[in-house]
């Protein structure tokens, strides 16, 4: 089975592009084949029309959080409030966001979805400094309009599966909350290197076949990649593949996904939130 992980970006670039790490499932291991670059969202596109079986784990939110969209009046099912998404120019889905968190209480302007409070990630609302609001709004309509099953969202019988993966879920089992990436040069510290050294050890070692239920294979060649890469976007990649690659384990019992997972929302594939074993921090 082919298993990628995408570290997804808004504007993708030369500069900054989506990087796209391409593995394989042989018996128990999970084997890295490639490093690739998506640089515009063509790109992106012909990557998720291209001819399955194979899993995706793609870094951004599939889904707003059931609040907003209820306030706001949107469709009531995924494809359907997705699709109004899509109608809209970015500067209106901002300004949509925008002006709806200004006429809030403070606390009550970011939603969570139940996924993000129990992984401690960021509002899919958010539309600065990590952009995750603009990262659904180019990534969820390209979903939809590429016909994959999403187990999430829309369950079909399409053998291109997409789940939603957040790499700082499998750093965090071996470096905790310290950061390991940076996208400006001059915050690409020897602390966030080291960092990124422990986590390719902990990849390597037995750790990740007792977290995940397969080892994870690659060379050194490839292992000093990912460490000399201080933005992160080659390592995250991989990590997401790490968490595409437990869901494909996970076929049978949904792709590790709850069966009272709000279809609206979406969910993040990950075996502690599946087990339930991260307590929700308000």
């Amino acid at each position: 089975m082919k298993i990628y992980g995408i570290d997804f970006t808004s504007v993708p670039s030369l500069k900054k592009a989506i990087t796209l790490a391409q593995c394989r499932v042989a018996g128990e291991s999970l084997c890295i084949e490639s490093i690739n670059h998506l640089k515009s969202f063509d790109d992106f596109e012909g990557f998720l029309n291209q001819p399955g079986p194979w899993v995706a784990g793609l870094d951004f939110p599939f889904g707003q959080p059931r609040q907003l969209i209820e306030n706001l009046g949107w469709p009531g099912t995924w494809e359907d409030y997705v699709r109004y998404v899509s109608s809209l120019t970015k500067t209106e889905f901002t300004d949509t966001l925008a002006s709806y968190c200004r006429g809030r209480a403070k606390g009550d302007k970011l939603h969570l979805r139940l996924t993000d409070k129990l992984a401690r990630s960021r509002s899919p609302m958010m539309l600065y400094r990590v952009p995750v609001g603009k990262m659904f709004f180019e990534g969820a309509p390209r979903l939809l309009n590429s016909g994959v099953c999403i187990p999430s969202c829309r369950l079909k019988d399409d053998p291109r599966i997409s789940v939603e993966a957040y790499p700082a879920l499998v750093a965090r089992r071996w470096i905790g909350q310290h950061s390991y990436k940076a996208d400006a040069a001059r915050q690409q510290t020897s602390a966030r290197r080291s960092a990124r050294e422990e986590i390719i050890s902990g990849l390597r070692s037995g750790d990740a076949k007792m977290h995940f239920g397969f080892d994870v294979q690659f060379n050194d060649e490839q292992a000093n990649v990912f460490i000399q890469d201080g933005s992160g976007d080659r390592l995250d990649a991989l990590l997401c593949a790490v968490q595409a690659g437990w869901a494909y384990s996970q076929r049978e019992r949904n792709f590790g996904i709850p069966a009272d997972c709000d279809p609206l929302e979406g969910w993040i594939v990950d075996p502690l939130l599946a087990a339930g074993e991260i307590a929700i921090h308000e």
